[in-house]
C-alpha cells in the first residue's frame, strides 16, 4: 500500500524567537495535508524549545493540528526535569490523526555534554533507556534522532521490535560531518531493512541541509535546500525482504541483503563474546 510522507526542512527562527516556529509548523502541516501527506516529518527540536528553562511547549498545538488535519506529525521538543539543574530529556514525538501524542526520549550518547555550551541548545541532557515502537495504519513506526545515526544499536533495537518506518530527524548544519551522516542514514535503512526518514533545521539559505528518505535498496529522496517535499513510499518491498532469506542468486534481484533481522543472519548466542561484560560478583 502506497502512502505519502512530507519532509520539512524549514528556515528555523533563531533562539529567542523559537516560539514562532509553532505557527510556521502549523502552516507546514496544513500544506502537507493539502498535498496528500499521511505523515509530516519536522526536524529535531522543532518547533522547540531549545533551552532550559523551557519557555513554551508545542505539544498541544501539534496534537490539535494532527487532529484537525487527520495526519501523523513527527516533531521535536524537550521535556523539562529539574528547572534548577536545567535538566531535560530530548524528545522526538509523534502526534496521531486523533490527537494522541507518543514520544521517544533520546538514549545515546551519555549526557549531559551533547547539548551544553553550544551555539543553539543549552540544557543538561539526561539520557533515557527505552526504545518504544508505535503502530499506525501504514506500518510500525520507530523514532530516534540526529547523531544517534552514529550508534547502530539504536535503530537496530527499533527494527528488532518491529519498526518498519524510522523517523530520525536531526538538528543543524552537519558541516564536516555531512558526507558520513548522509552515508549513515542510508546504512541504517540497509542494515535494518527499514524506511529511514531524516531532515534538519536551516537558519539561513546559505546552510546545507540533509533531508532524505532511504529504503534498503535506494535513496528515494534527498535535498540540501529549505522547503517541504512530498514523497510516495511503499513498504511492500522491505516487508518481502524481511520475510525472505538470502540466496546465492539474490544479488540479481535485490539491492540489499534479505533477512538480516532473522535467524539466517542473527547469532545472539555470540553477543556476549562480541562485547564481553564483566561478571556480576556473587552475592555474599
Amino acid at each position: 500500500m502506497t502512502f505519502r510522507i512530507a519532509v520539512v526542512q524549514p528556515i528555523t527562527n533563531p533562539i529567542g524567537q523559537d516560539e514562532k516556529n509553532i505557527a510556521d509548523a502549523v502552516r507546514f502541516i496544513e500544506r502537507a495535508k493539502a498535498e496528500g501527506a499521511d505523515f509530516v516529518c519536522l526536524p529535531e527540536t522543532y518547533p522547540g524549545p531549545w533551552r532550559m528553562p523551557a519557555s513554551f511547549d508545542p505539544t498541544s498545538a501539534m496534537a490539535q493540528a494532527a487532529a484537525k488535519h487527520a495526519i501523523h506529525i513527527i516533531f521535536g521538543t524537550i521535556a523539562p526535569l529539574d528547572a534548577v539543574k536545567a535538566t531535560a530529556h530530548n524528545l522526538i514525538c509523534m502526534a496521531y490523526p486523533d490527537g494522541k501524542v507518543v514520544q521517544y526520549r533520546r538514549t545515546h550518547p551519555n549526557g549531559p555534554w551533547i547539548y551544553t555550551g553550544g551555539e543553539w541548545w543549552e540544557f543538561q541532557y539526561v539520557a533515557a533507556n527505552e526504545f518504544p515502537v508505535f503502530d499506525t495504519v501504514h506500518g510500525k513506526v520507530g523514532l530516534a534522532m540526529c547523531s544517534e545515526a552514529y550508534m547502530p544499536e539504536v535503530t537496530r533495537a527499533l527494527a528488532l521490535r518491529g519498526a518498519e518506518i524510522i523517523f530520525m530527524p536531526a538538528g543543524t548544519d552537519k558541516r564536516r560531518l555531512w558526507a558520513t551522516w548522509r552515508n549513515l542514514i542510508w546504512s541504517r535503512a540497509i542494515e535494518n531493512l527499514a524506511l529511514v526518514v531524516t531532515t534538519q533545521n536551516l537558519f539561513s539559505h546559505a546552510e546545507r541541509g540533509l533531508a532524505m528518505i532511504a529504503t534498503p535498496e535506494e535513496i528515494v529522496f534527498e535535498s540540501t535546500v529549505a522547503g517541504l517535499f512530498t514523497v510516495d513510499v511503499n513498504l511492500d518491498r522491505l516487508r518481502e525482504m524481511r520475510a525472505s532469506t538470502d540466496t546465492i542468486t539474490s544479488a540479481r534481484n535485490y539491492g540489499a541483503k534479505q533477512g538480516v533481522l532473522g535467524p539466517q543472519w542473527q547469532r545472539p548466542e555470540l553477543y556476549d563474546a562480541i562485547h564481553p561484560r564483566a561478571q556480576r560478583e556473587a552475592a555474599e
